[in-house]
């Protein structure tokens, strides 16, 4: 996704509860600083969003749920990626 406005994103269509189902997104930022708003059942370590960068680069990000969507694991995978 390459932001061009703050944008909130959903997350659909998970696996079925008891199966294992993942994602990555990448990140484009336009250079503006876009404010991404994430699904509320996303637990992030700490319970804190990563601060993504604000230049235009790429931040990639992957998701993983194993009960079908009650809850999305997120991680901060790239930082920065040039």
């Amino acid at each position: 996704h390459t932001f061009t406005e703050n944008t909130t994103f959903t997350f659909s269509n998970p696996p079925a509860s008891g199966i294992n189902g993942g994602f990555k997104l990448l990140l484009i930022n336009d250079g503006t600083g876009r404010t991404p708003t994430w699904p509320a059942s996303v637990d992030w370590p700490n319970g804190n969003a990563p601060v993504l960068t604000t230049a235009s680069e790429t931040n990639i990000l992957v998701f993983e749920t194993f009960d079908g969507g009650t809850i999305w694991f997120g991680f901060l995978s790239g930082r920065a990626m040039a």
